[in-house]
């Protein structure tokens, strides 16, 4: 199949701003049609292992991202985002496009893919078994994700975990990590021996501060139609200077914290109660709290070496 990487840079400015593209992420397809550069550069950049679909193909989600007709467009240039249509997000400096596009995205799958049971958290793979990391911003969550992905792990997902209801399975959406302020350094220096570890120029001024995007492996995106079951559940934490210690948690305190941390879970009522309990019935949960990353990997391990 078609992929980003068999256009060249010009191509694939001219297809998204003519057609636009039908860009294939996981279980989704996006229609994407924008004739800003920057957002050109950042999709060449860390979508290039992704299919590509015919312009008129089906798309779940259609996204545009366009400079302004006013003075905007040249003073202080701001990009705008549509959602079939309708404006998405306020809008942001041109530089921001890129960024705009991911937090777009992850819009699109938290506001519409009702049929799972979506949960804010990283998520990844090992031999058919899943580690599922929720936490709020700051809790070094993206940047446990990132190294993870590089140190044999499969990345399903940085920010959306999606259970699918009719076998309790994790649907993977690899898309690029998001990093932001000093952990854009720390994955810098941590990947440094990596070749494959591709990152976005880092943006400033946005509303979550500095922020890059790491490239999703490409073993992730071309095995994103496997799905894996859920066996850990853990809520990490980044403590300057902290030992790095791993806490069982109880079910019910599982199934609680996960609660907070799930997008729909009181939409999907009584389904999703079920769906929840059955996952936190099959899947061990820990708290974990870490500040270097080799001992973080080295907890993992033994976790993905259980039987």
């Amino acid at each position: 199949m078609l992929t980003v990487a068999h256009l060249t840079r010009a191509e694939l400015g001219a297809r998204l701003a003519r057609d636009g593209i039908v860009l294939q992420t996981g279980g989704f397809l996006v229609h994407l049609h924008s004739s800003v550069p920057a957002l050109a550069d950042g999709i060449a950049l860390m979508y290039r292992d992704y299919p590509l679909h015919p312009p008129g193909a089906f798309a779940h989600f259609r996204l545009t991202l366009h400079r302004p007709a006013s003075l905007r467009r040249w003073y202080r240039p701001q990009v705008h985002m549509r959602f079939d249509g309708e404006a998405l997000f306020k809008p942001l400096p041109l530089a921001h496009a890129f960024p705009m596009l991911e937090w777009g995205l992850n819009w699109c799958v938290a506001n519409r893919a009702h049929r799972y049971l979506m949960i804010h958290a990283a998520v990844l793979e090992r031999g058919g078994r899943a580690v599922i990391l929720p936490a709020p911003p700051g809790s070094g969550k993206s940047t446990l994700c990132a190294a993870l992905a590089y140190r044999g792990w499969r990345l399903l997902s940085d920010e959306l975990t999606l259970i699918r209801p009719e076998d309790g399975l994790i649907e993977p959406v690899p898309r690029p990590v998001s990093l932001k302020n000093a952990s854009i350094d720390v994955m810098r220096s941590y990947l440094a021996d990596s070749d494959h570890a591709v990152f976005t120029v880092p943006v400033d001024t946005t509303l979550k501060g500095l922020v890059a995007h790491l490239r999703a492996p490409a073993d992730a995106v071309a095995r994103s139609s496997e799905s894996a079951r859920p066996a850990w559940i853990v809520f990490p934490r980044y403590q300057a200077g902290a030992p790095s210690t791993l806490e069982a948690l109880p079910p019910a305190h599982t199934h609680m914290d996960l609660a907070k941390n799930a997008f729909n879970y009181s939409l999907l009522g009584a389904r999703g109660f079920d769906m929840l309990a059955d996952m936190v019935g099959n899947a061990r949960g820990y708290r974990y709290t870490y500040s270097k990353l080799d001992e973080a990997i080295a907890v993992f391990d033994q976790l993905a070496a259980q039987p």
